[in-house]
């Protein structure tokens, strides 16, 4: 009787597994601009050695780091004492020493600024492209980096003294009402706050801190992944230790993780949570699993998974987890044994199939974060798709989905896991064929955060923490700094956060020492994005304090509600709507511009600068380089060339 009603409840559940990926309704794919849409790369910490926390934006807990989980706008870092913390962006670099805080006041696609509240960062920036801007702010001067190079930047915490050694590269500081160019192989002193005194001498050596973040380097340097993989995917340098590559005909290289369980599925070793813009995001438990579980696609291959980057490109779009939702969530069945079920199912985009994101963007940023990310899909697939899913309402595109139907790649969990960042393998509920078979599907409602869904719920309350918060740190910043306006505020355990109301009147922040008089940061709680501040679209808070997108014009963009897959799809499910679909089918197609090919040449690596070879001069070892990036076009061509080697033995036999 127990087995019948367990096999009841899961049939229940998966009533509702294919209401297609979280309703992406048309008015979150409102033709924007491109500046509005979410950040094509997060930062992520790596490497963690001793105590080292964080702090998610809008919370007032620090935690024990997690090194797979994003990091983003009004996220804060602290190394405790005799502990270190390596963070990337993207190809960028940015190591932390003992007792050193950091914030990240924005990061977006063009700007990385960040507050040394104390303590001493390493930051190698590999790639600076025209138009980016990369700024360190410190107590009491703002450090704008204008080349790629090595930067070492400390400050104490009384705030009055910044040292700044720049090993290659160069930029300018701000502060004090003055600014000042700086060179390569030379060591700045600025000391003071309203006037800066500046001593220059020439760098010193090495000290212990810089030759580990030399070795660092290093090893990024020599990642063989790097061959396959941009220097932009954060991660790749974690693939060499953890898994091999290996030809296919068909998608090229292919990353194997070894030492996996038996069984073993992407997406299903890890869990979620919510991070502001993007939504649910995907944290797996892999330590290599950060870039096969944000770019790139998943294939089932030879009885086992394989991970397919993208093309290796400048910049591929980082995505919170590349899988299609078969469960939106927000439904509720009842059982017959009276008590409430709800569920949430997903699984893993293969290489040709196309991801719709479910939060807000344009159609220029799905093309985006499609084609970076697999070498077989092309941009009339990501249109067409585009246009079913997100124009014509009509989610039945996803039964053509790779592993729609694959029950060893579908991973379904109870609501509860699902929004308190619980563990998934542990809680995931077992799919058969014949559930999956008689789905049908039904519409479901966003599934609202509350506080635990922003922390992972094994993480621990951190005693390692700065002694004064780091939003009461003082900062020069000569950037308008994004974590100084709104951010949501958090409740309680079982409530969802409240947004600050769009209509109170912002007042100066005394905090943010801005050198430039036309630019005044905002008095707000500190550490959100804009996208955290503020409704969306023309949404209205809801009773319950969250509501993630509104349709324009107030027009109610829920689907209506069919029973059968594709019915009524494509036709105006409220008054209103009708309109708004017009205005998508009339506007002009977008035109796609290819990404520019990854080259080394075109990043900052090589050799250490603490361990140079006085027999190799540095002619010599642009030789060797040209001599490797040869070698890695001519592995890569290997697929090809076996492709064709065995259709031209087909012909002949």
């Amino acid at each position: 009787m127990k087995e019948m009603t367990s096999l009841f409840a899961l049939t229940l559940l998966f009533a509702a597994l294919f209401a297609a990926i979280p309703q992406p309704a048309a008015a979150q794919y409102e033709d924007r601009e491109e500046g509005q849409d979410p950040p094509g790369r997060v930062a992520r910490l790596n490497y963690i050695q001793g105590s080292v926390s964080y702090q998610v934006s809008g919370d007032q807990d620090w935690v024990q780091a997690n090194s797979n989980r994003p990091l983003t706008t009004g996220d804060n870092l602290w190394a405790d004492q005799d502990s270190r913390g390596e963070v990337h962006v993207g190809s960028t670099g940015i190591r932390m020493g003992s007792m050193t805080g950091i914030s990240f006041l924005t990061l977006d696609d063009r700007t990385v600024q960040l507050q040394l509240a104390q303590g001493t960062i390493e930051v190698h920036l590999r790639h600076l492209a025209p138009g980016e801007a990369f700024e360190i702010d410190t107590p009491n001067l703002a450090f704008t980096l204008t080349r790629s190079g090595e930067y070492r930047i400390q400050t104490d915490p009384n705030g009055n003294f910044t040292e700044i050694v720049v090993r290659e590269g160069g930029g300018n500081v701000t502060g004090g009402g003055e600014s000042w160019d700086l060179g390569p192989g030379q060591a700045y002193e600025f000391r003071g706050t309203d006037e800066l005194s500046l001593n220059t001498y020439g760098a010193p050596g090495f000290d212990d801190f810089e030759a580990w973040c030399q070795s660092r380097d290093d090893r990024e340097n020599r990642a063989v992944s790097a061959r396959y993989v941009s220097r932009d995917v954060d991660g790749y340098y974690d693939l060499d230790e953890y898994g091999d590559w290996r030809p296919d005909p068909e998608y090229g290289q292919i990353w194997f993780p070894r030492a996996v369980a038996v069984g073993w599925v992407p997406y299903h070793y890890g869990h979620w949570v919510y991070i502001v813009p993007w939504g649910w995001t995907w944290v797996d438990d892999a330590p290599w699993g950060f870039a096969p579980f944000h770019y790139g696609r998943w294939v089932f291959v030879g009885g086992i998974w394989g991970w397919v980057p993208g093309p290796v490109v400048v910049r591929p779009l980082y995505a919170p987890a590349l899988v299609a939702f078969v469960g939106g969530g927000g439904f509720s069945l009842s059982v017959s044994f009276g008590g409430g079920f709800a569920g949430v199912a997903w699984f893993p985009l293969g290489p040709h199939d196309v991801y719709v994101p479910g939060y807000r963007c344009s159609p220029r940023y799905v093309q985006n974060v499609n084609i970076t990310n697999t070498r077989v899909v092309n941009v009339t697939q990501v249109t067409n798709v585009y246009n079913t899913v997100v124009i014509n309402r009509n989610t039945t595109v996803i039964n053509n989905y790779t592993y729609a139907r694959n029950t060893t790649a579908v991973t379904a969990v109870s609501r509860e896991t699902f929004v308190n960042a619980r563990p998934v393998a542990a809680a995931a509920v077992r799919v058969t064929p014949d559930q999956i078979q008689r789905v049908r599907p039904i519409e479901s409602a966003p599934i609202a955060p509350t506080r635990t869904s922003y922390v992972s719920s094994t993480a621990k309350v951190a005693t390692a923490k700065p002694a004064v918060p780091l939003a009461q740190r003082p900062v020069v910043a000569r950037l308008s700094p994004t974590a100084s306006r709104p951010a949501p505020v958090y409740t309680n355990e079982s409530r969802d956060f409240n947004r600050q109301p769009s209509n109170q009147p912002p007042n100066q922040n005394p905090r943010f020492n801005n050198p430039n008089a036309n630019v005044q940061p905002q008095n707000q709680p500190r550490g959100g994005s804009q996208q955290q501040g503020q409704t969306q679209g023309n949404a209205q808070p809801s009773n319950n304090g969250f509501r993630p997108f509104g349709p324009p014009n107030g027009a109610n963009s829920q689907p209506s509600n069919t029973g059968n897959r594709g019915e009524n799809r494509g036709q105006p499910a409220v008054q209103g709507q009708e309109s708004q679909q017009n205005s998508y089918n009339q506007r002009p197609n977008v035109k796609f511009t290819p990404p520019p090919k990854a080259r080394d040449d075109m990043y900052d690596v090589h050799p250490p600068l603490n361990q140079p070879n006085p027999n190799q001069s540095r002619q010599e070892q642009r030789q060797q380089e040209n001599q490797v990036r040869q070698e890695q076009r001519q592995e890569q061509r290997q697929p090809q060339k076996q492709e064709e080697k065995n259709r031209e033995d087909n012909r002949n036999k």
